[in-house]
């Protein structure tokens, strides 16, 4: 009996590896800072279209992991993965977008990628985009759907969000507080494939 429970378990050991495959070795290997190996995963799999794959590229181009550092290369491989959907890669365009790395500085790209990923929920692009409104970068400047935005982040538990909509809120009137509130408890998030 012994030794058949320990057959078992060297089968489902051998077959989580089989099932792993190159996108999850890949993360090992970065896990393990071997970027190269990551690098060389990956390659084959962004080529063939795996969003994972593709946005993982896009991180290593970003920090130079692996590869010679190239936001125009990361730009590449986040927009491969963020018009698959990817609210990750989407955020991470919008970022090179607003700070003008790798691509022309363009506060309403950056908007639209923010947005995108705003509405699949992403925290980090809900309390991006609150930004841009409050500021008016790339949108015409609101308060309340800025607080609105900061509002759903700080929902999910971003500092950051709560402070800025804290901010934004000693600008605004009651009735415009009342209606982000309102605006923000009638949202919902965007479904997608991921």
């Amino acid at each position: 009996m012994l030794a058949v429970a320990a057959a078992l378990i060297i089968v489902a050991g051998i077959a989580r590896t089989v099932m792993a495959g190159p996108l999850e070795d890949g993360l090992v290997a970065a896990e393990h800072r071997d970027y190269a190996t990551a690098i060389r995963l990956w390659g084959p799999l962004a080529e063939d279209g795996n969003l994972d794959a593709q946005y993982n590229l896009g991180l290593a181009y970003e920090h130079g992991r692996g590869v010679t550092r190239d936001h125009a290369a990361a730009a590449n491989w986040f927009r491969k993965a963020a018009n698959q959907g990817l609210a990750a890669a989407q955020l991470s365009l919008g970022v090179l977008y607003e700070n003008g790395a790798g691509v022309p500085q363009d506060f309403a790209i950056a908007v639209a990628w923010y947005q995108k990923a705003a509405e699949q929920s992403n925290t980090a692009a809900q309390l991006n985009l609150g930004i841009m409104y409050e500021n008016g970068w790339g949108v015409g400047q609101n308060y309340i759907i800025a607080h609105m935005w900061f509002n759903l982040a700080t929902a999910a538990g971003d500092a950051d969000a709560a402070r800025n909509r804290d901010i934004s809120a000693a600008k605004m009137t009651s009735e415009q507080i009342a209606e982000a509130h309102r605006l923000a408890s009638e949202w919902k998030p965007r479904s997608t494939s991921r």
